[in-house]
């Protein structure tokens, strides 16, 4: 059995448990790799993908190192909620150990988490308000913090986090891709499964629809 483990800035602490015999094989034994003494911090994409299906130890523990924080970050602006973007970050690598062997390489490992990431939000997360805990949430204010201004910040993210979560699904995902994400137009429609034109009409919609969210008005 393998767990894998991260503290975040600001994150709280999560576990990701795997059992060895669900490990995702080709041709080599559990625990046993093809090269012995193999780098694995030396290894690009496609040679990680394949130490992990080859049974290296320590594979999967590397990709989860080098993508945790975006999957994780991925998940919150869909929930607004540290403790259930753990939940699905934890989902999301779960489900990414098992199907490994479907990643063909056609594009970057990242997009291919992101495509699992998105589509975990969307499938499980149900419409709710969310909540008022920012991203980099911090215990104490900082000396000299304005508390009235930091209050009405908070107020209106919260707002828009809320709007958001009222999106159409797609237009929600190209949003979140798109804006909190910084991911282009080409990433999202890989990730999404569509065209890019299609990316970009639903990214425009998403934009007005949540302008008129915000001024109260109904989709």
């Amino acid at each position: 059995m393998q767990a894998y483990a991260w503290s975040g800035m600001a994150e709280p602490e999560w576990t990701l448990t795997v059992r060895r015999e669900d490990a995702p094989q080709r041709g080599a034994a559990a625990g046993e790799s093809a090269e012995s003494g193999l780098d694995l911090a030396a290894l690009g994409e496609a040679d990680l993908v394949r130490a992990c299906l080859d049974g290296r130890r320590g594979a999967f523990d590397l990709i989860v190192e080098r993508h945790r924080r975006s999957v994780y970050q991925l998940c919150y602006r869909f929930v607004s909620s540290h403790e259930d973007a753990s939940d699905l970050s934890q989902d999301v690598f779960l489900r990414a150990y098992r199907g490994l062997k479907g990643f063909k390489g056609r594009s970057t490992l990242g997009t291919w988490l992101y495509r699992i990431g998105v589509n975990v939000c969307l499938n499980r997360v149900s419409v709710r308000a969310p909540a008022t805990e920012p991203l980099d949430a911090r215990p104490h204010q900082a000396p000299g913090a304005d508390p009235a201004g930091e209050l009405l910040r908070t107020e209106r993210a919260a707002r828009v986090r809320a709007a958001i979560a009222r999106l159409p699904r797609k237009q929600r995902a190209t949003l979140i891709l798109r804006t909190y994400q910084e991911l282009s137009h080409q990433e999202i429609a890989e990730i999404l499964g569509s065209s890019v034109g299609a990316v970009k009409a639903n990214f425009f919609h998403a934009l007005g629809n949540l302008k008129k969210l915000l001024e109260g008005e109904s989709l």
